[in-house]
């Protein structure tokens, strides 16, 4: 049986709260919306850790951070972990991705054969933070609320420029997919920087939210003092004390995100409509890295165990799973081994280390019990946060903090904590025993530790005399474009022709 074809549409900092059931109504997405209808929805899908680099590596390998060493947006993502790509590549696939994927690290490739664009973001340890040093600041590259107070319109800034460049890639190598002179089936991850800040949006789709009803967020700035410990130590992390956030920088950097979540449908838009042009079937996967808070009780971005940060929309198109909605609790870790499951490929060699489960079962009328794990071990965190989603409960544990107990049924927003509640104990035994069964933070804060000293070492050293990048640098061959005269003009044009002769 031939292999399929598989298209990963991949967007950054995306809140799964705005697609209960596909993109919410309100948001102008008819792109998205269409390939909804046709897909296996996930409405409470979680990021294994809400950041993107930790968040990334985990949907690549179908490991959890603590496994992948990937901390933080500066940790190495080591080339002897397994991604999906290395999986289908060695089953024949031809691998390629154009967008980001925030890899750190020498490798840049991590099992894609080919990258049609550098990445958004650096590949070395430049931003290591630093646990030696809780509280510390590092202005250069640490998220300030600058975003929100600069949120508008402008027509080109370096994320558009960024993502035009990644759609008009992929759409280019969907139509030199389609001319079929390489037979593998293929598997193209096409990823976004966008709706991540800064909240900048062109004027066309910022003019399509101008009398949007959800331009205040449903839970309204808290006072420092009501926070949870690491709302406070993100808003710290955050500068919030040196930023006067007025109402109007609220609707406008929410009305920036939403007008940016249409400019992505757009680009989808396109890179589906050449799919469907060009005559080429596909598996198709679309889902965030993390989400954003978007000003939900005075917070933003993302960093957080709280719905906004680490609910991500995830929507699979497949003939093997169901179209509908699927409300179980899943994890973007899963996909590793649902793509491979698609393709009819084993993971079976490496699955003792491997976290995720296949969620064909699911899209077929399946069930599953397993909680849904969560790491977090990056900026504004002093120590290692871990969490799990339990049917409606989500259980949060950190050694530096009160645990924390929501019932997401009935509490959605996260405002009453019920760790301390005598009619749950029950609950939050059961729950930290399967917290602690898993997890050690010892052990953990003190590989993160490690790993943070070996990495400012490095670094520091490397800037020091000449530098070489790893960056990722695109090849373009130039003597194989177009028309060169060891080519064959009718044999060109011919092979370069889709569809042929008609």
């Amino acid at each position: 049986m031939s292999k399929p074809n598989i298209l990963i549409l991949m967007v950054d900092q995306l809140n799964g709260t705005l697609f209960p059931d596909g993109p919410a109504d309100w948001l102008h997405a008819p792109n998205l919306k269409r390939l909804a209808a046709r897909t296996t929805r996930f409405a409470n899908c979680y990021t294994a850790s809400p950041l993107c680099a930790p968040a990334r590596a985990a949907f690549m390998s179908g490991q959890l951070p603590s496994a992948t060493g990937v901390y933080d947006n500066a940790a190495e993502f080591a080339s002897s972990i397994p991604t999906y790509a290395h999986h289908l590549r060695r089953a024949g696939y031809q691998t390629c991705l154009s967008g980001k994927m925030h890899f750190v690290g020498p490798d840049q490739m991590h099992g894609f054969e080919e990258r049609l664009t550098t990445d958004i973001y650096p590949a070395d340890f430049g931003w290591t933070p630093d646990y030696r040093k809780p509280g510390e600041r590092i202005d250069w590259w640490y998220h300030n609320m600058g975003s929100v107070t600069g949120a508008g319109v402008a027509e080109i800034s370096n994320q558009m420029e960024y993502d035009d460049e990644v759609a008009y890639h992929a759409t280019r190598k969907l139509y030199d997919l389609s001319r079929g002179a390489d037979t593998r089936p293929w598997c193209l991850t096409v990823s976004f920087t966008h709706p991540h800040d800064p909240y900048v949006a062109r004027k066309k789709y910022w003019d399509l939210y101008e009398d949007c009803a959800q331009l205040l967020p449903e839970v309204a700035m808290m006072a420092y003092e009501d926070h949870d410990p690491h709302s406070q130590r993100i808003l710290d992390a955050n500068d919030r004390d040196n930023f006067d956030i007025t109402e109007n920088d609220i609707k406008r950097a929410r009305r920036a995100y939403f007008a940016n979540i249409s400019y992505l449908d757009d680009k989808i838009g396109e890179i589906l409509q050449t799919l469907e042009e060009t005559r080429q079937e596909a598996i198709i996967v679309f889902v965030s890295d993390h989400g954003d808070m978007l000003g939900e009780r005075g917070l933003w971005f993302k960093m957080s165990f709280y719905e906004g940060s680490a609910r991500v929309p995830m929507m699979i198109c497949a003939p093997q799973m169901q179209a509908g909605l699927q409300t179980t609790p899943v994890s973007s870790i899963d996909i590793c081994p649902t793509l491979c499951a698609l393709a009819g490929v084993s993971m079976q060699e490496v699955m003792p280390w491997t976290t995720g489960q296949s969620l064909v079962p699911l899209g077929q009328g399946g069930a599953r019990s397993e909680p849904v794990a969560m790491e977090y071990a990056a900026e504004a965190s002093y120590a290692p946060m871990v969490s799990l989603r339990y049917g409606k409960w989500k259980y949060n544990r950190c050694a530096l903090d009160p645990d924390q107990l929501f019932d997401l049924d009935a509490d959605p927003h996260e405002l009453s904590n019920l760790a301390d509640h005598p009619d749950h104990q029950g609950t939050v035994t059961s729950l930290r025993a399967k917290s602690e069964a898993r997890w050690d933070l010892a052990v953990y804060d003190a590989d993160v530790r490690k790993s943070q000293a070996r990495r400012w070492i490095v670094y520091e050293a490397l800037r020091q005399g000449g530098y070489f990048p790893w960056d990722h640098q695109p090849l373009r061959k130039a003597s194989e474009q177009y028309m060169r005269n060891h080519m064959d003009l009718n044999v060109l044009e011919e092979s370069k022709r889709f569809p042929r002769g008609e």
